[in-house]
Order: structure tokens, then C-alpha cells, then sequence
């Protein structure tokens, strides 16, 4: 029996991409509201507790309150908000973080979809912190830079519609200029860094790809790695994923640019280590789609692993 699955908040930019992700398969019903019954408060409840599994594509506001309608104890549900990232209770859905984190999503009825910057920002950090190389109270920055679709149907509009009176003709642009962007706690808690990360996020005039950048003062870390060993621990970390790619050194230094759009339309990231034995400094580098392991491909590769499918079906 196929499982059935609600998607509440389907008309969004990351709600529109998964419900394309899963159209066809065979394995899962979609559970289908018109768009005067998503504004039904009774329909919507009444979808949300008769699916088996629920992804939530909404406002952090609103998911908390999907959630809060869920009455059914056998519904589970994959919030692709920033919600309940950190909440107690909720599982953090990126399944190569660590070595038990897939059982962790496998056996949970609450799981929370990682943000773009985060999921970059930890496939480069958390085997450094996890093999001693980066200490925890280490003065992490974090550097990103995302097409102007991370930031849903509003920034979408400022970049596109010429007509809008939000249009802008920018090019490129920083923010998260209070230092407290809501993708901070996500990668200190699953960093398992003492102290919040500086965070630079930053978009510019281009649809969807992004650039996650962590630089590192070698000669500043307890057992000063080598760029070698720095590598190695990321190649290490993550030996036979499928979505998860780690760069060679060789590769690495023959390249002179790195495009943010590189994996663009792509369900996976790639990690590089650019180093300067000299200088003892690397830059370490995460490519990704925003859209895809950012968003809406991880979301699809949480929903395989809670309902015990092949983990990249409709990935690859």
C-alpha cells in the first residue's frame, strides 16, 4: 500500500519543487487540496491527519500551527521550515552529519529539513569538530552566497518583476546585518560549536546554486592540521555517499574559479579544500543547489528515509 503523503504549503517556491519531485511516483498517493480548500482551515486539518506522512512548506508561524492541528499520533511529520530546527522533540534532518543520524530520521515522527546555508556550512565543519581538528570555541566565520530563490516568492519578485514596485536592480547584495540570522543556531547547536558562528549570507542576480565558504587559520588550531589531513578527514567522513562528494587536492588546485550555479539542478553537494601550506590557511568551500540539497531534494531524501524507501529514489 502506497503512503500517503500531504504537502501543506504546496504552492510555495519549496512546496511547488517537491510536489515536481515526487509527481509520478508510484510508491506514494499525494494527498491533493484545491486552492479554496487550502484556505479551509476544517480541509486542511482533515489532510493533515489522514496522511501518513505530512511535509510542511510554510512560514515558521504557520507550520507551528499545522503541527498544533495534528491530532493523529500515527502522522509524521517533515517540517521544511526553519520552525523546529533546534526544538526539543525534532530530529535534524540531515542524513550524513553524523554516522547514526540516518536511524535517528529512520525511527522519528519529527523531522526538520536543514537550511541551505547550515547544510553546506556542516558538511564542511561537523567532521572537523568531530575528529578534534576544529575546537569547539573556535572563532568560526561563514561565508554564503545564494540565488535570489532562497528567499521565496517575495525576493523572487524584487529580482524579477520589472513591473513590481519591489523590483530592485541589484546585482549583488549582503544581509543579515544584526547578526542574528535564524540559520545561526542550526549550525551552532549541530556544529557543536561554543560559540554562534559570524555569518555573512549574501544573493545575487541569479536564480538558484550557492556558495558556502569556511576560511581557517591552520597555524591558529591546538594541532595545526595540515591542508592534507584537513582533507582527508572530509573525504573520510563521508566515504560512500551518493550525495555527499568531496573533491581530490589535485582537483582542488587546479582550479581558478568555483560557480556558485556548478551543481545547480542537482540533488547533492560538493566540498573542496583550497590550501596553502605556507600560509598554513584553507578556505573550505561547499557547492550546492539551494533548492535542491538545500531545500526541496533533501526534503525528498528525508521523506525516502522515514517511510523506509530507497533513500535517493527521485534523487539521482
Amino acid at each position: 500500500m502506497s503512503a500517503r503523503v500531504f504537502i501543506d504549503g504546496a504552492a510555495g517556491t519549496t512546496g511547488l519543487e517537491i510536489r515536481e519531485r515526487l509527481a509520478g511516483r508510484t510508491d506514494l498517493e499525494i494527498i491533493h487540496l484545491s486552492d479554496s480548500e487550502r484556505k479551509e482551515a476544517s480541509a486542511r486539518k482533515a489532510a493533515l491527519n489522514e496522511a501518513d506522512l505530512v511535509i510542511l512548506c510554510l512560514p515558521d508561524e504557520a507550520a507551528k500551527e499545522s503541527v498544533s492541528m495534528i491530532e493523529n499520533d500515527s502522522v509524521r511529520v517533515l517540517d521544511a521550515s526553519s520552525a523546529h530546527r533546534v526544538a526539543l522533540g525534532w530530529t535534524y534532518g540531515f542524513a550524513e552529519m553524523e554516522p547514526d543520524q540516518r536511524a535517528k530520521i529512520a525511527a522519528s515522527n519529527r523531522v526538520s529539513n536543514p537550511g541551505c546555508y547550515p547544510t553546506g556550512m556542516l558538511a564542511l565543519v561537523r567532521p572537523l569538530t568531530r575528529a578534534g581538528l576544529l575546537p569547539a570555541d573556535y572563532p568560526l566565520s561563514v561565508f554564503g552566497i545564494s540565488g535570489y530563490s532562497g528567499g521565496g516568492k517575495s525576493m523572487i519578485e524584487e529580482f524579477e518583476k520589472k513591473d513590481s514596485p519591489a523590483y530592485v536592480d541589484t546585482v549583488a547584495r549582503t544581509y543579515g546585518l544584526t547578526l542574528a540570522h535564524k540559520h545561526v543556531p542550526e549550525m551552532q547547536v549541530f556544529a557543536k560549536l561554543t560559540h554562534a558562528p559570524v555569518f555573512s549570507p549574501n544573493v545575487a542576480r541569479y536564480y538558484r546554486g550557492m556558495i558556502v565558504e569556511v576560511p581557517l587559520q591552520l597555524w591558529a588550531l591546538p594541532t595545526k592540521p595540515t591542508v592534507l589531513e584537513v582533507q582527508k578527514c572530509l573525504q573520510e567522513a563521508y566515504l560512500g555517499e551518493k550525495l555527499v562528494q568531496v573533491a581530490g587536492l589535485h582537483e582542488a588546485a587546479n582550479l581558478k574559479t568555483l560557480d556558485a550555479e556548478g551543481l545547480k539542478l542537482t540533488n547533492g553537494v560538493k566540498l573542496f579544500v583550497f590550501g596553502n601550506d605556507k600560509t598554513q590557511q584553507v578556505r573550505l568551500v561547499a557547492v550546492l543547489d539551494n533548492l535542491g540539497k538545500g531545500a526541496s531534494g533533501a526534503a525528498v531524501q528525508n521523506l525516502n528515509i522515514m517511510l523506509g524507501l530507497p533513500e535517493t529514489e527521485g534523487l539521482l
